[in-house]
């Protein structure tokens, strides 16, 4: 008698498809420090946008440390990273760069206050 694949039809997934399945890859939860260092690789991306415009990025630890919370999922990886970002920094950052708090050569700082995001310049 033939031996079963560890997937089969009982469990949803047809024969055929095992079939054309070359290998399997296991992946293991993304860890604390993995994320943030996604969030770093990230941010850069950003730092690199705004230096188009003439403008600097300074993260504090507090608010890295927020933003790696607010994006940590064991589940989906760093998938919500993505999105904390966008909320937590570059929409409230691109409203005020559109309002005008900050000007070419401005060195921005976020940091937390208040457990609330601040968002304050420095000149270069």
């Amino acid at each position: 008698m033939r031996e079963r694949p560890a997937y089969s039809s009982d469990n949803g997934v047809s024969d055929r498809f095992i079939n054309r399945v070359d290998e399997s890859v296991v992946f293991h939860p993304l860890a604390m420090e993995q994320i943030r260092g996604i969030a770093a690789i990230q941010l850069q991306a950003l730092e690199q946008r705004l230096a188009e415009r003439e403008l600097g990025l300074e993260i504090s630890d507090a608010f890295m440390d927020r933003l790696v919370e607010a994006g940590f999922d064991p589940v989906y990886g760093a998938r919500p990273l993505k999105r904390a970002i966008q909320q937590e920094l570059e929409n409230p950052l691109a409203q005020r760069i559109l309002a005008g708090e900050f000007q070419p050569g401005d060195v921005i700082v976020v940091d937390l206050e208040n457990d609330e995001p601040s968002f304050s310049s420095v000149a270069k």
